[in-house]
């Protein structure tokens, strides 16, 4: 430990390496969790139709997904799906339709789950004034149940953030990157490491502290 040096660390090195890994992390997070959202949201509703012909291929998107490794998909889309359409794709692009459809079976089940939660007296209120099912779920059931689910969908986020890092594995530059390419430089990849696990607890840390704080207003709403 004497021998570690943190020195060479500084606001231009952050700047010069760190900075486009954190944003591209952010962007990722960001775009991963709308998309991820907006698809699992569907396949929530696919999956509490009950109609065969939608719950089937629901149910085989999401178990399937969630049984294989993040890194698995990642390297998956990365490799395959180039050879599939002919066309390059950069490791950056590859990264964020990976997370989105990745991402987008955990968030089934959450929605899932605060659909369900929401009384089965709301639907047949709906119904009772002339709605349709899609109406009923637009206006009456999605709205409380992304209140219910608020807290655990952004706990998810908070998940598919740290998950991030795991786009190393095709040389995005993420934040990860970011601090190994500075270590690579001043030739301290031990510190780098080091403070990139200090940045990712302390984002993690805090978020988790807002979600909580969230998480208890909502229960005084209720």
């Amino acid at each position: 430990m004497t021998q570690l040096d943190f020195s060479f660390l500084n606001w231009q090195v952050l700047s010069d390496f760190v900075a486009k890994g954190f944003f591209f992390s952010i962007q990722l997070t960001v775009v991963a969790m709308l998309g991820g959202i907006a698809i699992g949201t569907v396949l929530a509703l696919m999956r509490l139709s009950g109609k065969p012909w939608l719950v089937g291929p629901a149910s085989f998107y999401v178990n399937t997904l969630r049984s294989i490794p993040l890194v698995m998909v990642i390297l998956w889309v990365f490799l395959l799906l180039p050879l599939l359409t002919g066309e390059p794709m950069g490791a950056e692009l590859s990264a964020i339709i990976t997370f989105t459809v990745f991402e987008a079976a955990y968030y089934s089940e959450i929605m899932r789950a605060g659909i369900q939660s929401v009384a089965k007296g709301q639907t047949y209120a709906g119904y009772a004034m002339g709605m349709t099912y899609r109406q009923t779920m637009q206006l009456v059931v999605l709205p409380q149940a992304f209140r219910n689910m608020l807290p655990v969908l952004l706990t998810q986020t908070i998940v598919l953030f740290q998950d991030t890092s795991l786009v190393y594995a095709i040389g995005a530059y993420d934040l990860l990157k970011g601090f190994e390419v500075a270590g690579k430089n001043f030739n301290r990849p031990v510190e780098t490491y080091l403070v990139a696990a200090v940045v990712y607890f302390v984002i993690c840390f805090s978020l988790s502290m807002l979600v909580r704080q969230l998480q208890k207003k909502i229960a005084i709403v209720r």
